[in-house]
């Protein structure tokens, strides 16, 4: 008997999503959702689970990458500071010869 190994099949991200909202429009059953895109049912289910819990993260993005270039701006502010700063001991030093 020789047993050929089936590997895992992987899905998109897309794919998943695209499934989960076939499943949240409820024109079709999960049994006939899962038939149409060859996945079991409860994938089907667990998939529309997630793409809800995770919906909110569709509109909190901005905010985070308004936040991430804040801090880039203070960043920079405080390279300035610091090379100005710098420059200044460079030349405090050299007055008095060391």
């Amino acid at each position: 008997m020789n047993k050929m190994k089936q590997s895992r099949r992987k899905f998109t991200a897309k794919f998943k999503a695209m499934v989960a909202v076939e499943a949240l429009k409820e024109r079709e059953s999960l049994s006939e959702l899962a038939t149409r895109f060859e996945v079991h049912p409860t994938q089907v289910s667990a998939w529309k689970r997630e793409f809800l819990e995770r919906a909110e993260k569709a509109f909190g993005e901005e905010s985070a990458k308004e936040e991430a270039l804040v801090d880039v701006d203070n960043l920079f502010k405080q390279i300035g500071q610091l090379q100005v700063e710098n420059d200044f001991l460079k030349k405090s030093l050299k007055k008095a010869g060391l």
